[in-house]
């Protein structure tokens, strides 16, 4: 599907200067205004919203400065991903400098479950904790912090996440009416009374505002000791992970998304944590090459993994290493554990796969698979791969300590958190939003709920067919190298914010070599329509592309390729950037989808 959104690309390309293609795409990610149009190419931190516009951020921000300096116990409590943890950095690192008395909790995934529980609040109590305040979660928490304040503690919860509700009739219509936890304060973005002009904003974020808020007042943090600068200071370490959570929670890199993630990653690029800087060398990163692509597939993955099989409390532990030998030996052991979730979620997604084709559910309109010996903590991820192999919303459940718990992933058209409420009366404890939730459940209404998401759900037939949104209808021979310099200005890339996809009709491939080490890769030359000859090389799909070729035009299409002999017509979709070899750049041109 070609974009056909409008504008006067010719008056944006003259007062940006940028080109009249660069233009078509900032369209493409749903600008329409200049003013949204400078801020996406030339946004700065001052362009972020004030955390005062946050609701309950007056209470949270009197609550945590009269435990401080009262030398109440304050404990923070996290989540077991990479928000979660960032977050829990974020406000522990926070608390401390402004002289806190603070420790961090963060629940284990088996153990404890997703958010607060029973037994975290009695632990809070054995320990004399007066304090809670939670990132990441708490919002679907009202029974659990009802028992807190019961036992005398104070709550502030911080959260991203969809706020619980029910539905009533009233005057014929059905409305919501949403269920806030009994907190000294609430702060969520998703909140219905907030107006916080972005809410899209993930939990490190929210928690970065609260410390932003925090640090504002210069009366304040002069009784404390703390000096202007050194507030300021504070807050350039703590934005690195905000811009973290923000990708790996894989938030839309949109409105300030965009600015703090864009900022985040230069400061990021100099970190002086020393837990980030092992992670990167382990890894084999070049901090001043690293992109939103190395922290959402590389780094993050390996922060996950602690809190899949094992605790998260050794991320957290990563993050706040006070030696390079520590931050070094914890880097390892997570890159390990990372390696070891890969080759668990590899069988995980076959013995999905397997379910769906033996029980002939690949037409179901929500895909819902039971995988009682799978690891808990890997459902997420394997709901993600069966989600994007079938074009539709996917929860993978296993068997856990009590009960069945599960995690689903869903496609763009299908709100995931509003469909399980609607099934609510089957689950013991859910919670999300539109594109991931997570629940638990009694095993025995596993097969009550597949039945119920599906009669329930009004998705089409249309909703399942993958769609390829092309940027510009662009020849190879107008993809140059300075439109390839010019994309960088689109960086950072992620969701909401992917890179541009071009597309042509009718080249001709006429040859064709295999490249890297397993030879799954490959170059091609390729005859355009203008008389043009332009090389595109292909990193994924090989082995469909080739069968592509002997299905379209005969057997033996693949080796008269390779040897030079191809006459193949194909119309392709491809992605244009710079490639640096041996000291020298060129454009690449990277050929994605065929037809």
């Amino acid at each position: 599907m070609v974009a056909a959104k409008k504008a006067d690309f010719d008056r944006w390309a003259q007062r940006f200067g940028i080109s009249p293609v660069l233009a078509r795409i900032l369209r493409n990610r749903n600008l329409t205004e200049e003013a949204q149009v400078e801020k996406f190419l030339n946004g700065t931190l001052s362009d972020c919203y004030s955390p005062w516009l946050l609701k309950d951020m007056d209470r949270a921000v009197e609550a945590v400065r009269e435990a401080v300096a009262q030398k109440k116990h304050i404990r923070v409590i996290g989540d077991y991903d990479v928000d979660g943890i960032c977050s829990a950095y974020i406000l522990t690192k926070g608390f401390q400098a402004l002289g806190g008395v603070v420790d961090t909790a963060i629940p284990h995934r088996i153990h404890d479950g997703y958010g607060l529980n029973e037994h975290l609040i009695e632990l809070a109590e054995e320990d004399g904790v007066g304090l809670i305040v939670t990132c990441d979660n708490g919002i679907a928490a009202a029974e659990q912090i009802a028992l807190a304040v019961s036992r005398g503690i104070d709550v502030v919860v911080t959260d991203h996440h969809e706020v619980p509700y029910v539905t009533e009739q009233v005057g014929g219509e059905e409305v919501r009416q949403e269920i806030l936890p009994p907190a000294l304060a609430v702060v969520d973005p998703k909140r219905g009374d907030c107006t916080y002009p972005f809410p899209g904003i993930c939990g490190g974020v929210v928690a970065y505002k609260f410390m932003q808020a925090l640090v504002s007042d210069e009366a304040w943090l002069a009784g404390r000791g703390f000096s202007v600068e050194a507030a300021a200071e504070l807050m350039e370490e703590l934005l690195e992970f905000a811009a973290f959570a923000t990708v790996c929670d894989v938030m839309e890199l949109a409105d300030e998304n965009r600015v703090l993630v864009k900022e985040g990653l230069k400061r990021l690029r100099e970190s002086r944590n020393l837990g980030l800087r092992a992670l990167m060398e382990v890894n084999g990163i070049d901090m001043e090459r690293l992109s939103a692509y190395h922290l959402g597939f590389v780094l993050g993955p390996c922060l996950n993994a602690t809190g899949r099989l094992d605790t998260a409390k050794r991320a957290l532990e990563l993050l706040q290493s006070a030696t390079k030998a520590e931050a070094m030996c914890a880097a390892r052991e997570l890159v390990d554990m990372n390696d070891s979730r890969k080759n668990l979620t590899l069988q995980g997604v076959e013995e999905a796969e397997k379910d769906i084709r033996e029980h002939h559910r690949e037409e179901d309109k929500v895909l819902v698979v039971f995988l009682p010996e799978v690891h808990e903590s890997l459902a997420g991820i394997i709901a993600g791969r069966v989600r994007e192999h079938y074009n539709r919303p996917a929860f993978v459940l296993t068997r856990g300590e009590e009960g069945v718990k599960g995690s689903g992933r869903s496609i763009e058209s299908y709100h995931m958190y509003d469909a399980l409420t609607q099934v609510s009366g089957l689950l013991t404890k859910y919670g999300g939003h539109k594109m991931a939730a997570g629940l638990s459940m009694r095993e025995e209404d596993v097969e009550r709920l597949r039945y119920e998401l599906n009669q329930k759900c009004v998705l089409g037939e249309e909703d399942f067919i993958p769609k390829i949104h092309i940027d510009v209808p662009l020849p190879l021979a107008c993809a140059d190298e300075r439109l390839a310099g010019e994309l960088e200005l689109l960086e950072p890339f992620g969701v909401g914010n992917p890179k541009p996809l071009f597309a042509q009709k009718g080249l001709v491939f006429v040859a064709g070599v295999r490249m890297g080490s397993s030879g799954n890769c490959a170059r091609f030359r390729v005859r355009t329509p203008e008389g043009t000859v332009e090389q595109l090389v292909m990193f994924r799909r090989l082995e469909e592309f080739e069968a592509f070729l002997e299905e379209t035009y005969g057997p033996g299409s693949t080796k008269r390729l390779y040897g030079g002999r191809g006459d193949f017509p194909v119309s392709v979709v491809y992605q244009l950037g710079l490639n640096t070899y041996r000291g020298r750049t060129e454009k690449q041109m990277i050929l994605l989808s065929f037809c």
